[in-house]
């Protein structure tokens, strides 16, 4: 049977449990809950603190595990990246009072507060850096005013609890996180459950992402209407009882869904229609 750990609170913890029911497995029906057995898919869900996910996967104890892309670098463990989830976004960033650090290798030799030492670890390796990180594992803003650190390298998302602190961002983003899938690097390669797991995900990121969008077109105006909707390999197109009139069925992406439907319209298309899509395998 196969072991997955998931999020068992946070903020990747909802989201990760309604992937897997729309992807068709069992999760659990109580947040007390720390196991879920789906025996028709023969999987065993393991809810767990977000920041031990890696490590359970890393140590082999798991086959697999959602979990931040932040924590999993933070872990510093061997365990890999399989598939970007697409929910869960964070930035990471450093920052420092306004007007004392203007690029990012002013931070050498100073102080690096932060919850996530091994983000830090490893941008300050790649980059050449050195630096004192001190380890917090609350909010890091008032680290400066209280003398802890210089620098602080916290998750930013507009950037105002950092100026309500005083302080400023410095460089481009340390790392961009999302929720991923994620294994032992070793692991052995596939196997049924897995490769399954993976492409139901896939389908339903699929599914999140495109709309099935029909048209009726006149044959005339085919060619301009399918550059329009190209589809993922190519539209479906059928011929109406209307002479000289066709049927088009193609998958477009939900954010420019209204975008090409107006230029279809434009264009001399009529009976346009999305539906959403709930499941696929591409």
């Amino acid at each position: 049977m196969l072991r997955i750990a998931i999020p068992n609170k946070g903020t990747l913890s909802g989201p990760a449990t309604r992937m897997l029911r729309e992807a068709g497995y069992a999760q659990r029906t109580d947040d007390r809950d720390l196991v879920c057995r789906d025996e028709a898919n023969e999987v065993e869900f393991f809810y767990l603190r977000p920041r031990d996910i890696a490590t359970y996967v890393g140590s082999g104890d798991l086959d697999l595990g959602i979990t931040g892309r932040d924590l999993l670098v933070d872990a510093a463990i061997p365990a890999e990246e399989v598939l970007d989830l697409d929910f869960g976004a964070a930035t990471f960033r450093f920052a420092a009072p306004a007007g004392t650090i203007s690029k990012v290798e002013e931070i050498d030799g100073r102080r690096v507060a932060t919850a996530y030492p091994g983000v830090v670890a490893r941008y300050l390796d790649e980059h050449g850096l050195t630096a004192s990180v001190v380890r917090l594992d609350g909010a890091v803003e008032n680290a400066v005013r209280l003398g802890v650190a210089d620098i602080v390298a916290d998750v930013v998302s507009t950037g105002a609890t950092l100026r309500q602190a005083g302080l400023a961002i410095v460089g481009e983003p340390i790392l961009r996180s999302s929720a991923v899938l994620i294994r032992r690097v070793d692991a052995p390669a596939g196997g049924h459950q897995v490769d399954q797991l993976i492409r139901r995900l896939q389908g339903v990121l699929v599914a999140r992402k495109y709309v099935m969008l029909a048209y009726d077109v006149r044959a005339d105006l085919l060619e301009r209407a399918t550059a329009l909707t190209p589809g993922i390999e190519s539209p479906t197109i059928s011929p109406l009882h209307r002479e000289g009139w066709v049927a088009v069925q193609a998958m477009v992406t939900r954010a420019e869904m209204h975008r090409i439907m107006d230029e279809l319209y434009d264009l001399g298309a009529r009976a346009i229609l999305v539906t959403d899509i709930h499941a696929c395998r591409l």
